[in-house]
């Protein structure tokens, strides 16, 4: 079985690399084996031991000029391994934005107007994704071709849970939807095809007086269809109608006037 390579703390990043890589793959920096275990170090152990031998003072001195030898090493390593790392850094930042520019300009004027097209449909009227994407390659909407879409959807980048929540707010201001009527519409595939995991936030996060919006709705029932108040709250309450709480279809009839 293969001995594993040695993990050790790369010098310039402190990432853990095998001890056998010549390069971090995290930084870029040349993985310098520790200075002990240079062949330098040792020629200089040994010029050291031979310097002992010969006395004292030729000791001191040999002693002085290899720490001095030793020094300078590190720090021409350090200062070559630096060097090296910003010159890999800045060819990798260079590279990157040659990839971004070449990416950019391979991609079809197709595909970048319909993320263009998708973006506006998120910003102005917060769709939901895969509405967007059914209006973008609807025959009677935008009519972009598949693979156009698929790009644009990939590529927009919106808060899906955000959009859920802005619609949710017009439905119960403009429309005065109860909460449960609101959440079908959210998720029906009929209406804005959120998941249910956006629409739940849109309800969760929704500020509405359930109660003021039944009595709304009642109003714009009485004045335009002259319902009485009976046939009013059964409309109010049903499933097919306005799926208000029976609690709030009956503050809707006594604050009728």
């Amino acid at each position: 079985m293969a001995k594993q390579p040695k993990i050790i703390p790369c010098k310039n990043c402190r990432k853990e690399i095998p001890e056998n890589l010549k390069l971090c793959p995290s930084c870029g920096a040349k993985n310098k084996k520790p200075f002990f275990k240079q062949w330098w170090f040792w020629l200089i152990v040994v010029v050291l031991v031979l310097g002992v031998a010969g006395g004292s003072q030729s000791n001191s001195s040999t002693d002085q000029s290899s720490s001095s030898i030793t020094s300078q090493s590190e720090i021409n390593t350090d200062s070559s391994s630096n060097q090296e790392s910003m010159a890999i850094s800045s060819d990798a930042n260079l590279s990157s934005k040659e990839n971004d520019d070449s990416i950019h300009e391979s991609v079809p004027t197709e595909y970048r107007s319909a993320l263009k097209k998708a973006k506006t449909y998120s910003d102005m009227m917060h769709m939901s994704k895969a509405k967007i994407h059914d209006q973008l390659v609807s025959e009677y909407g935008e009519k972009f071709s598949l693979e156009a879409a698929d790009y644009a959807m990939a590529h927009l980048k919106v808060d899906w849970n955000q959009n859920a929540l802005e619609k949710a707010k017009t439905y119960s201001k403009t429309m005065n939807m109860s909460q449960a009527a609101i959440l079908d519409q959210l998720t029906s595939e009929y209406g804005e095809q959120f998941t249910q995991e956006e629409a739940q936030y849109a309800m969760d996060h929704l500020e509405a007086d359930w109660n003021q919006n039944a009595l709304e709705s009642a109003k714009v029932y009485q004045d335009t269809m002259n319902m009485s108040p009976a046939a009013i709250y059964d409309q109010l309450v049903s499933d097919y109608g306005g799926k208000f709480t029976p609690e709030q279809a009956q503050y809707a009839i006594d604050h009728l006037n």
